[in-house]
């Protein structure tokens, strides 16, 4: 038996080897098939059906639900007797090239038929489709602020593709609107989406998802969520640590340099610490027995909306979720070890440095230090003009605004 498998993995091995000098060709060729012949084609096989007034699809690209992003939009298109919401969920990087290819044909057969489409992520398959004009795409995007490069603003960067691919094959195209969380932004979002020449596509009427923020029952649901999952939280003030992931979205991975132990030795008195991994990060974070009262993993046990509602600080790096803390005007500590080297990966829209509300930090001692004195360390004032410069559409009613902008009316 195990002869037999050494005899396999060696057949393997040699076959991968044979066919390495022509993977990427073929690959070329796939790509082309699939964008140029087999999806558009697709669609407009079903696009020759009358269009469907009432439906309204929704599509992840990555995640197996609907997520915050769409949360308020879908509930209310879910629950109106008008409309029928229709979601699709692709799971990009996380399922094989078949069933990848397979949720695609079945989002565009529906996205075919449908006057309104919504989607929160780039979608380089969506982007190829010779769409009909009556339908209405609006990305809401997964984000606020503008704040690591994305689109066709990483173009010739380590993290993106080249500019003649991304042109060839785009990810952010077919928009009718893209709304976003202040006129500070539309500029930086123009630009990655190749919207430059399209004035009034990007539109800053608010970030949906924001609106949660100004729902006082949530506050409270948060709360009793903390202490139901974080018994250990009561009495204690609650430091978030949520940064963002490094590397590429299949292979992302968790920073690492955070001491959660020096941290519990100078901070458990009075602090939790709950550590929240980006959605794309696959390994929960290693907790020391000796930190088990004072540091928790939290990814799958709450949300995001109900950290920032409970945190009383936030350390944060590159993640743009300090455009949504910015609106509680509480502090954020910037923990950016490796600030340098994200500079070349990937870049940003503003300087770092003169643009975050809050200190940077390149380890945890200065880190622990500051926290100690955050009373007197905190500038307030920095968070509240970070927030009206990056946030001023984002108000507890985006929501209602984006339904009037596609729908032409507020309430469903």
């Amino acid at each position: 038996m195990l002869d037999a498998k050494r005899i396999y993995k060696g057949i393997r091995w040699r076959v991968k080897k044979l066919l390495k000098p022509i993977r990427k060709p073929i690959s070329k060729i796939m790509k082309f098939y699939h964008f140029r012949i087999m999806y558009p084609g697709c669609y407009r096989k079903y696009a020759k059906q009358p269009l469907d007034e009432k439906k309204v699809v929704f599509i992840e690209v990555r995640m197996p639900y609907i997520t915050d992003s769409f949360e308020l939009i879908f509930n209310k298109v879910a629950s109106s007797k008008e409309y029928t919401a229709v979601p699709h969920y692709l799971r990009m990087s996380f399922v094989g090239r078949r069933e990848y290819v397979r949720r695609c044909k079945s989002m565009i057969r529906d996205v075919a038929t449908a006057k309104y489409v919504f989607l929160n992520d780039s979608s380089n398959v969506l982007a190829c489709l010779p769409m009909r004009k009556e339908t209405i795409v609006t990305q809401l995007w997964h984000a606020c602020g503008a704040f690591k490069k994305f689109g066709m603003s990483t173009a010739d960067l380590i993290f993106g593709d080249n500019r003649k691919t991304l042109k060839k094959y785009p990810y952010h195209n077919n928009y009718t609107y893209v709304t976003v969380s202040s006129p500070e932004i539309v500029w930086a979002y123009e630009e990655a989406m190749s919207c430059e020449n399209k004035k009034g596509v990007v539109v800053p009427v608010g970030t949906s998802r924001t609106d949660v923020f100004y729902m006082d029952d949530r506050k409270q649901k948060a709360f009793n969520r903390l202490y139901e999952t974080i018994p250990q939280a009561k009495g204690r003030k609650v430091i978030l640590y949520a940064p963002t992931f490094r590397g590429r979205v299949a292979n992302a991975k968790a920073p690492d340099r955070l001491d959660i132990d020096k941290m519990c030795d100078r901070l458990s008195d009075e602090y939790v610490l709950l550590i929240k991994q980006h959605p794309f990060i696959k390994e929960k974070t290693k907790i020391n027995s000796k930190s088990g009262k004072f540091a928790f993993d939290v990814t799958s046990d709450m949300n995001i909306e109900d950290l920032l509602f409970v945190s009383d600080i936030c350390i944060s790096d590159y993640s743009s979720l300090v455009f949504e803390y910015s609106l509680f005007e509480r502090p954020m500590l910037f923990f950016a070890y490796d600030l340098d080297e994200y500079y070349d990966w990937r870049g940003f829209y503003y300087d770092y440095r003169d643009f975050v509300p809050g200190p940077i930090f390149t380890d945890t001692d200065s880190m622990i230090a500051h926290i100690e004195n955050i009373d007197s360390s905190f500038d307030r004032q920095q968070v509240t003009e970070f927030r009206n410069r990056f946030m001023s559409a984002c108000d507890g009613h985006a929501t209602d605004r984006i339904l009037e902008l596609v729908f032409g009316k507020k309430d469903m």
